[in-house]
Formats: C-alpha cells, sequence, structure tokens
C-alpha cells in the first residue's frame, strides 16, 4: 500500500532521526516536496544528502533549521531534551502556522512546547528497533493538535512500525514498557548465552542457540496469534524438563521483578521531567 506524505522536516537526524528518515524513504512512501534534514557537522549531513533528501549542517549554516522548515508541514525535533526549548525558540519566527511539530526527546513536557510556539504539538516515543522498521511508537497529543494533525504524525511513524495513541501521563509507562524493552530482552539474552556457555558450549554455539530461539520463538508468536501462555503450555510438557525449569524461574518471582523495574523506569523519568 502506497502512502503520500507532504514536505517533511527532521532537525537532529542522529539514531532516531534517522530511523525515521529511512522508514520515509521506504519504496512505498512519498514524501511531495521533499525531506528535509539537519545534523551539526557537515561529515553528518554529507552522509544523509540523496535524492529525496535535502541535508543541511549547522555549524555551517546558522539558518539551517530555518530552511529546513520552510514550508514542512510536519517538523520532527531529534535533538537532545536540554536542547527543544532553545529549538522551538530558533523556529517560532519561522514555522508555517499549520506546521506539525513533533518531539521524540524524553522529559519535555507538551506543555513546555506549547508555551514556545503556537503550533500543534506531539511528543512521540519510538524505540530502537524503529531501525528496522520493527518499532513502537507511543504518540501523544497537544491540546491544539486536530484530528487531521494527529493522523499525519501517526502516517508518518507507521512507517517505522506500530504506533500507539495515549495520554501524555502514560507516555512514561509505555517508555518503561516498549522503550526501554529492548534492553530486557537483550539483558535476557545475555544471561542465556552466559548460562549456555557455563554448560561446555562454546560462544558461537551459545550465541546460534539463544538468538535464533528468541527470534524464532517471537515469529512464531507474531505468525500463529496464539496467546503467550498458550505457547508456553505447548513447550512445556507435563513432569518434563521444561516444567522444572519454569518452576525455578516462577520461584524467583519474575512478576514482581517486572512491576518493580517498570515503577523505576517510571520513577525515573519523572526525576528526569523535574530536571534532576
Amino acid at each position: 500500500m502506497s502512502l503520500t506524505l507532504p514536505p517533511i522536516a527532521i532537525l537532529g537526524a542522529g539514531s532516531m532521526g534517522g530511523a525515521i528518515l529511512q522508514g520515509l524513504l521506504a519504496p512505498e512512501v512519498q514524501v511531495e516536496g521533499g525531506i528535509r534534514v539537519t545534523n551539526r557537522t557537515e561529515v553528518k549531513a554529507a552522509a544523509l544528502q540523496q535524492e529525496g533528501v535535502t541535508s543541511y549542517a549547522t555549524e555551517s549554516d546558522p539558518d539551517a533549521n530555518a530552511r529546513a522548515v520552510d514550508g514542512a508541514r510536519l517538523v520532527v525535533l531529534g535533538v537532545k531534551p536540554f536542547g527543544i526549548a532553545d529549538l522551538l525558540r530558533e523556529l517560532a519566527p519561522v514555522l508555517d502556522p499549520a506546521a506539525v511539530v513533533v518531539s521524540v526527546a524524553a522529559g519535555v513536557r507538551l506543555a513546555t512546547m506549547e508555551e514556545l510556539v503556537p503550533n500543534p504539538v506531539l511528543r512521540a516515543m519510538p524505540n530502537t528497533p524503529s531501525l528496522v522498521r520493527l518499532g513502537v511508537t507511543g504518540l501523544s497529543a497537544g491540546s491544539r493538535v486536530s484530528e487531521t494533525d494527529a493522523a499525519l504524525a501517526r502516517s508518518v511513524f507507521e512507517c517505522v512500525g506500530s504506533v500507539l495513541g495515549v495520554p501524555e501521563e502514560q507516555l512514561d509507562a509505555l517508555s518503561a514498557v516498549s522503550g526501554s524493552g529492548p534492553a530486557y530482552v537483550y539483558l535476557l539474552i545475555e544471561q542465556l548465552e552466559l548460562a549456555a556457555r557455563n554448560l561446555g558450549f562454546t560462544a558461537e554455539q551459545a550465541q546460534t542457540m539463544v538468538r535464533q530461539t528468541f527470534r524464532g520463538a517471537t515469529e512464531l508468536l507474531a505468525a500463529t496469534g496464539e496467546e503467550p501462555r498458550e505457547l508456553r503450555r505447548k513447550v512445556t510438557s507435563p513432569k518434563g524438563t521444561t516444567e522444572q525449569a519454569i518452576a525455578v524461574m516462577e520461584r524467583a518471582d519474575f512478576a514482581h521483578t517486572f512491576d518493580e523495574a517498570l515503577a523505576a523506569a517510571i520513577r525515573r523519568a519523572g526525576e528526569i521531567a523535574a530536571g534532576k
């Protein structure tokens, strides 16, 4: 299915901004008027210059951000959280009044952004699998965002995965689950690979067993549409080896551990928002 989007600017096309850019460059996506991106250095800017993409470097062009947003219908702010306020002050005089502004910076509240620009603003919380177009993005809309504005923002982030519209007060919780979630998965992979090596397997063998098992299990989950509990039951024969292993993990009280882990992540997000 093809998708046609209006002109888009990405200010700060680093890892996440770069992932969004790659999603917009997919063959089925057409951005009328092109994509404009900015980076700090000439080297980074030059690496992104290609057909359909105009790339500017802020170190050599003080008007780079203004050039990028000229005529843009949607503007993605990909700079670090501490740079959002200054960037919005810079953009306020030059933004098209109808331009939709979306920040991917953690901790910068909608109310703060609305004080700095008169435009409709949203917050997006994508995760790193967006780099392979399998991301999850939480999207929260400010008070000036229309249904059309929200639909445009959603379309952009659907280019890199799934999108969940949530109220801003749930964004920190979403980040604790899907934003930080890849790190939890990688931690489990690390530990299972270590356990495999402790059983005498080589590092290469452990990687093959563990990584392919994780990939296969998630692909099977997606392909069958069955609940994780049911797929787990099918592997866990009564009085079998898997049942014994699962019993050990359940005694470790994984449910409580995950509750505590997510609570800690949410608490820290609040501290960051408060400048701590």
